[in-house]
């Protein structure tokens, strides 16, 4: 198996600017969004076909204000933004400039020549900033997964944009599962060096916390705790799929306890979906939580939403999708948000 498998480091774009400290915060609100290509105002050739159209500096000055209102709007004003679909660290310096609200510290990855990548912005220290990267069967993962840590009161987070289901879920599902497999080593790897650290797995997994039931018992990237879905698991080595749970804090019945499960806020506090697909509406966008998270002490989970509300959606209650055309809309997915705070 091992030369089906290549994990490496990419170069990232690290940005710090401004203040070299900051005040240890006792309450954080991390949002995540996917803001649908968000591409800077320079061609470069890597952009998709209806960007190379009536595109330039002033659609893009127009989308950064657009987004930085929009974001400005949020019932509670982010800390840390996980951002996916950003086309370079360039962009991600801009839109802190166009925030104001002390986002000093950026990472950012995504692979070469590719269309577009992931990033964060922050208003505390980042630290620890690695991307991991992954191919499996001669095919590369259109993404990295992007790994921070938060400095004075640790906590690391996994931001990740896994393979879309274009071109078939089925065929597809290697790819997420490849990447399953690597955020799944670093949680055991996390955990053997700290084992008290929290973690939060966060990004665009484009999959339903429940696709293992809507595709009719399968085995994916994501799995429920889940009898016949251990079964279906349980040859599988090492473990490329990820166990989600309801409970608090996130625990197993059904899979061994090395592997890791993690706890959903969707049919918990989140209720609906991110993405408004052929009719329905699916939960790709998650956050997934460590078993630290639910101690009583350091950081705690306390409350999750998605924003099914005005800028973000239409008057139809739909995503308030951008148009390239138009220069309309903000993203064809909408935001979440987070809250944690810290017990002594």
């Amino acid at each position: 198996m091992r030369n089906l498998l290549a994990i490496f480091f990419l170069t990232l774009g690290f940005l710090a600017c401004g203040a070299s400290g900051a005040s240890e915060p006792d309450a954080i609100t991390i949002a995540l969004w996917n803001v649908q290509t968000l591409f800077d105002g320079e061609e470069t050739g890597t952009e998709y076909s209806d960007f190379r159209q009536e595109w330039g500096a002033e659609k893009y000055q127009a989308r950064l204000t657009s987004l930085s209102k929009a974001i400005a709007a949020m019932p509670d004003f982010p800390d840390f933004i996980g951002l996916t679909e950003v086309e370079n660290a360039g962009v991600l310096e801009d839109l802190s400039f166009a925030l104001k609200n002390g986002y000093n510290w950026a990472a950012f990855t995504k692979l070469p020549g590719s269309a577009l990548g992931i990033g964060f912005i922050s208003r505390f220290p980042l630290t620890e900033v690695k991307a991991h990267s992954i191919t499996i069967g001669g095919e590369t993962a259109p993404r990295p997964v992007l790994e921070v840590k938060l400095e004075g009161q640790p906590m690391v987070l996994l931001l990740c944009h896994w393979k879309s289901k274009l071109g078939g879920a089925d065929a597809t599902e290697a790819l997420r599962r490849a990447s399953a497999r690597v955020v799944q080593r670093r949680l055991s790897e996390i955990k053997a060096n700290e084992s008290d650290i929290p973690v939060i797995v966060m990004g665009d997994f484009n999959l339903n916390h429940d696709d293992f039931y809507r595709r009719g018992i399968i085995l994916c990237s994501l799995l429920p705790d889940d009898p016949d879905a251990a079964t279906l698991a349980a040859n599988t080595n090492p473990p490329d799929f990820l166990v989600l749970s309801s409970e608090k804090p996130p625990y197993s019945d059904y899979f061994p306890e090395d592997i890791h499960a993690l706890y959903t806020p969707w049919g918990q506090e989140m209720e609906g979906g991110s993405f408004f697909y052929r009719g329905g509406w699916e939960t790709i966008d998650n956050f997934l939580l460590s078993a630290a998270l639910f101690t009583g002490t350091g950081w705690e989970y306390t409350d999750s939403q998605v924003l099914l509300q005005e800028p973000f959606i239409t008057s139809e209650g739909l995503p308030n999708r951008y148009i390239p055309r138009t220069g309309s809309g903000l993203s064809d997915q909408l935001p979440q948000l987070l809250y944690l705070q810290y017990l002594k």
